[in-house]
C-alpha cells in the first residue's frame, strides 16, 4: 500500500534546502528554513557587516522592537512582554535561575518533558534544596480533564511551579495548558510553559493560555532560521526575572525601557540576524495559507499513523484528532534496538526519523512538513518493514 494523499501548495517543497535524497521526517528536532527567510536572514548578516556599529549601536534596538511587534501579534502578546532568545531552552533556564525556590519546594512537571528541560530543573532544585516531580501521565490519551486531573495527583500544599510541554517532545502530545495554567494560578502556583514545539504547529494565543511564562522556538515549526526563540512574561511577573548574563542592560534605572528588555536583549556582542528574521518567517506562512498546509500534513499524519499500525500491529496511543496533535505524532513500533532501527533507517533508507522510547514502549516519531511527500512515508514503510523483528 502506497500512500495517495498529497500536499495543497506541492511547490512548497522547492522553497526549503534539504537535501533531495533524504526522507526527512524529523523536523521536529531542528526545522528546516525555506529560501525566502534564509535569503533575508543572510542579508541581515551582510547589513550587519556592511557597518557594525551603526547597526549594532544605533539601529539594534528600533529593529528588534519591530520584529517583537509582529512576532507580539502573531503570538497575542504585547511587544514589551516578549524578549529573544535562542532557543527555548534558555527560555526555561532564565525562568528557572530567577524564581525563588526554598528549601522543601517543589517543582511539578510530567514524565513526557524534554531531556534538557528536566536537567535544567533538577540542576536547580539540587542546588536550591527544593524537590523536582515527574508526574506520570498514562498513555494512551483520549479525555483533556483526566490529563490534569493526572498532573493534579502530583500537586500539594509545597508545590510552587509547574512546568510543562505545550506539545512534547517525546511523544509529541499538545497538553491542555490552558486548562493548567487557569487551575495553577487559581491555587496560587506558577507556571512555566515549554513551547518549544508551538509557534508555527498550531494557533497561539498567550492571553488565551495565561502562563506566568512561556519560552518557544521560532526556529522549529515557524522556520526561522535557527537560533531564534522567545521568552514571554506576563507583565506582574517580570520583576521576578535576573538576567543569566549581566551586561549593559542592567541597572539601567534611567532607561526608558523596562528592565525585562534591558536585561534579555543586551546581553553583548551577538549576531541578531536570526531574531530579525522571524517577521519574514511569519509573512512566508502567511503568504503560504499556513493552516491549509498543516491540514495536509496532518492527513499524511493520520495515514502514515494508520499504516504503521497495520505494520505492527499496535494500536496507536493518541486520537487522530488535531486538538491532540497537528504536524507531529509518535507511532508505536514492536520490542527492539532502537539505536539499530534508527541507524538502519539512517544508512539503509535515508530516512530521518527519531526512534524514541517512553515508558516501557517504543515509538517511531514522525514530523510532517509542507516538502514532506507521500514517497517519503512509502520510504520509512518500507524501512520499517525490513528492519523490525518479525513478529
Amino acid at each position: 500500500m502506497t500512500c495517495h494523499l498529497t500536499l495543497p501548495l506541492p511547490h512548497l517543497a522547492e522553497q526549503f534546502q534539504l537535501r533531495p535524497d533524504v526522507a526527512f521526517l524529523n523536523h521536529g528536532s531542528f526545522g528546516a528554513c525555506p529560501r525566502p527567510v534564509f535569503e533575508t536572514y543572510q542579508a541581515w548578516q551582510r547589513e550587519l557587516e556592511r557597518e557594525p556599529v551603526d547597526f549594532i549601536g544605533r539601529r539594534l534596538g528600533d529593529l528588534l522592537t519591530e520584529a517583537r511587534g509582529m512576532l507580539g501579534a502573531y503570538i497575542n502578546a504585547a511587544p514589551n512582554d516578549i524578549v529573544f532568545v535562542h532557543n527555548a531552552t534558555t527560555g526555561v533556564n532564565i525562568v528557572a535561575r530567577s524564581l525563588d525556590l526554598q528549601p522543601g519546594d517543589e517543582v511539578l512537571g510530567t514524565d513526557h518533558e524534554y531531556g534538557a528541560i528536566n536537567k535544567t530543573w533538577r540542576f536547580v532544585c539540587e542546588q536550591r534544596g527544593a524537590r523536582y516531580i515527574n508526574q506520570p501521565i498514562s498513555l494512551p490519551v483520549d479525555d483533556p480533564e483526566e490529563m490534569v486531573e493526572q498532573l493534579w495527583a502530583g500537586v500539594t500544599p509545597r508545590t510552587k511551579i509547574i512546568g510543562i510541554s505545550h506539545i512534547t517532545s517525546a511523544t509529541a502530545l499538545r497538553f491542555p495548558v490552558e486548562q493548567v495554567c487557569r487551575r495553577a494560578r487559581d491555587e496560587g502556583i506558577l507556571t512555566v510553559i515549554d513551547g518549544a514545539h508551538a509557534p508555527g504547529q498550531i494557533d497561539l494565543d498567550l492571553q488565551e493560555i495565561g502562563a506566568d511564562f512561556y519560552s518557544g522556538n521560532c526556529h522549529k515549526w515557524l522556520c526561522s532560521p535557527k537560533g531564534a526563540a522567545f521568552l514571554y512574561a506576563r507583565k506582574e511577573q517580570q520583576h521576578l526575572l535576573h538576567p543569566l548574563v549581566v551586561s549593559h542592560g542592567w541597572g539601567n534605572e534611567t532607561s526608558n525601557r523596562t528592565p525585562f528588555l534591558d536585561y534579555f536583549s543586551i546581553t553583548g556582542t551577538d549576531d541578531p540576524s536570526a531574531y530579525l528574521s522571524v517577521p519574514a518567517a511569519v509573512r512566508f506562512q502567511q503568504e503560504n495559507d499556513w493552516a491549509s498546509v498543516r491540514a495536509a500534513c496532518h492527513r499524511l499524519g493520520v495515514e502514515a499513523l494508520h499504516r504503521i499500525e497495520d505494520l505492527s500491529g499496535l494500536p496507536s496511543v493518541v486520537p487522530d484528532d488535531e486538538r491532540w496533535w497537528s504536524q507531529m505524532v509518535i507511532a508505536p513500533l514492536p520490542a527492539c534496538d532502537l539505536g539499530e532501527l534508527r541507524e538502519g533507517l539512517w544508512d539503509q533508507f535515508k530516512v530521518e526519523a527519531p526512534c524514541t522510547h517512553h515508558g516501557n514502549r517504543n515509538f517511531v516519531r514522525i514530523s510532517i512538513q509542507a516538502y514532506t511527500t507521500p514517497a517519503h512515508i512509502d520510504r520509512l514503510l518500507v524501512g520499517l518493514a525490513a528492519l523490525l523483528p518479525a513478529a
